[in-house]
């Protein structure tokens, strides 16, 4: 919980002073890609040269990233740990009540060798991204998350959100619980995996709801719950 309440670091006035102003402009996102600009993944590893037991005692909240970029296939072996499917029948990595799965992965990407700067949606069945958007937007989040500055320094940075109406229809008034305990679910998955892959980052949930949201041009209903930046420590 230390990460989720750290004080915000100083974050650079004249950063901070275009982000907000390119928050608040009403002609803020460009035209999305054609619904077919999907990019698939490498496809995910299911054994690795790290003990379980290692990654727990070796993870830490990373703040200071270093500039090496991310590679496309660590970038998808984080997003399938926190949400790929790794069964037939397409259940997922994280457990969901009832399996009614209601969150959906963001990926802002600044500096992934493989991967054009900009916003794209996880696709769990297929794994797969969908561009959304060709802009870097690592800058105006860090600025809606209070100028927490490592969330613009990472290559990448992961948006948990979540749709709690898929949870409500089957478990009413329990859903935002539900929904509270998967979202944990999923980002320890992705924290430990960072740590298998020699990567770093820190939970962050100090951010403006509503600024990450029309930001990201979430869908009615969906709302940001996580925010991880990942990237590689810097020594």
């Amino acid at each position: 919980m230390s990460a989720l309440l750290a004080p915000p670091l100083p974050f650079g006035w004249l950063a901070l002073a275009v982000a907000l102003a390119w928050l608040a402009s009403p002609a803020m996102s460009a035209p999305a890609p054609p619904a077919t600009a999907t990019i698939a993944l490498p496809a995910p590893q299911r054994t690795g040269s790290m003990p379980l037991e290692r990654a727990l005692a070796e993870r830490h909240s990373v703040r200071e990233f270093a500039p090496a970029p991310l590679a496309l296939a660590e970038v998808g072996q984080l997003l399938w740990a926190a949400q790929g499917t790794n069964r037939p029948d397409g259940r997922r990595t994280a457990p969901s009540a009832g399996a009614t799965y209601p969150l959906e992965l963001w990926l802002l990407a600044g500096r992934v060798d493989g991967l054009p700067p900009g916003l794209y949606r996880y696709e769990p069945g297929t794994h797969r991204l969908r561009a959304i958007d060709g802009r870097d937007r690592r800058a105006a989040l860090a600025a809606a998350a209070h100028g927490q500055d490592w969330v613009a320094a990472a290559p990448a940075v992961v948006v948990v959100a979540a749709v709690p109406a898929r949870t409500a229809a089957r478990y009413g008034e329990r859903a935002e619980r539900y929904v509270s305990i998967e979202v944990g679910h999923a980002a320890e998955n992705l924290c430990l995996q960072a740590v298998a892959l020699g990567l770093g980052t820190v939970p962050v949930g100090a951010f403006a709801d509503r600024d990450v949201e029309r930001l990201l041009g979430m869908p009615a209903g969906e709302h940001p719950r996580l925010l991880l930046p990942v990237g590689r420590p810097r020594s």
